[in-house]
């Protein structure tokens, strides 16, 4: 199974704000396939609340993950989702790399990613 991560399971994972009973599971998830879209990477990175060291911390932590790029397929999928569905930009990215790349896609924001065909796990409700 492939995983892509949303970017609240990134800064939950990043600031140990997750419980603890989810700490073994998002770690085995990661270890096993440890992939985010672009979009995810710079939200993380832009995390406003991050001090320069957390941010060098932070680069340092998503070096471990397989970052996927905003392909023109990406783009394509993104403008039919959006002509029929009320998604927001960054939300439809990820949803149709996760789509896209047969990923399942790791968030606690489900919600987001409501009337969208994407196989979501939300640890948060295991």
């Amino acid at each position: 199974m492939k995983y892509l991560f949303d970017t609240n399971i990134l800064i939950y994972f990043f600031n140990g704000s997750l419980p603890d009973e989810l700490k073994d599971s998002i770690t085995e998830m990661m270890k096993k396939s440890f992939g985010i879209s672009v979009i995810s990477k710079m939200e993380f990175l832009g995390f406003d609340r991050f001090s320069d060291i957390e941010r060098k911390k932070a680069r340092h932590f998503l070096s471990f993950a397989k970052v996927l790029p905003l392909e023109d397929v990406i783009v394509e999928y993104v403008i039919k989702m959006k002509q029929t569905r009320k998604i927001k930009l960054p939300d439809g990215i990820i949803a149709a790399t996760a789509i896209l790349g047969d990923f399942h896609l790791v968030t606690r924001n489900v919600e987001d990613f409501k009337n969208i065909d994407v196989k979501l796990i939300n640890p948060f409700q295991v």
